[in-house]
């Protein structure tokens, strides 16, 4: 009997060994699938989105405050090559050196997101907070070959470093904080547009639905909410097509949710 539970448990704990094995092969391969390389259109992307635009205004207020006797058109210019340069070899080394990011990477490059752990992830300690300095020194170099950043201009803003990257670091922070809660926000209104949709009651359903569409404008691309809000949309646009009918077949519904 004893030979027999022994037996079962080794066998037993092949199968979890070979399991693990398996998931550790799927994620690898994901990994070595993805496309890291940042073209500028990936930039763009994330540029884009409401952290990219954070980092481009911080960094554009904080050169000023350096830079008070620079004419406006020369602080942009400065601004434009940091980001242009500077913070394409950032994630480049993000990427490259915070194996740990896994996946989360993808957003930095594409600027979309699975879900908000994975933005949390690549945008907090180990991730791009911690790579800005370096965005700062390379788009600077590549600036001062270039002729766009003169030798003192460099200097002053490498001595005032510090201010720039805690101006920079501060407002990603706040804007991510303002992200969760605008997500927090998104799940709380498709909950109440579910609410009412069991419940048969168009006008308040509209009245989620304008709310859903208004906040996404200023939210990053978060894909677990996205497909909630998207089947939303999609049996909401139904239902008012058919005249604010709630008799939908299942086919219907379905397909309202693969079109997400």
């Amino acid at each position: 009997m004893e030979l027999e539970i022994e037996k079962n448990r080794k066998n037993y704990n092949q199968i979890i060994q070979k399991s693990i094995e398996n998931e550790n092969t799927k994620n690898n391969e994901l990994n070595n699938n993805i496309d890291y390389n940042v073209t500028p259109e990936k930039q763009n992307n994330f540029l884009e989105t409401s952290l990219g635009k954070t980092i481009n205004t911080a960094l554009n207020v904080g050169l000023r405050y350096l830079l008070p006797n620079i004419i406006e058109d020369q602080v942009i210019e400065i601004k434009d090559t940091i980001i242009r340069d500077g913070f394409k070899e950032g994630i480049n080394k993000t990427v490259e050196s915070a194996i740990n990011l896994g996946k989360s990477a993808i957003g930095l490059v594409t600027g979309k997101f699975d879900n908000v752990t994975q933005m949390q992830t690549a945008i907090e300690k180990g991730g791009l907070i911690d790579t800005i300095s370096d965005c700062i020194d390379f788009g600077l170099k590549v600036g001062k070959h270039a002729g766009i950043v003169p030798k003192e201009v460099e200097g002053i803003i490498k001595s005032g470093k510090n201010i720039l990257m805690n101006n920079i670091e501060s407002n990603i922070e706040s804007t991510l904080t303002t992200q969760l809660k605008g997500i927090e926000k998104v799940n709380k209104y498709i909950e109440n547009w579910n609410t009412y949709y069991k419940e048969q009651n168009f006008s308040k359903m509209e009245l989620e639905y304008d709310k859903i569409r208004e906040k996404l404008k200023d939210l990053v691309p978060i894909e677990e909410t996205l497909k909630k809000a998207h089947q939303v949309e999609n049996l909401h646009k139904l239902i008012r097509s058919k005249g604010r009918d709630f008799n939908l077949s299942e086919e219907e519904i379905e397909l309202a949710k693969k079109l997400s």
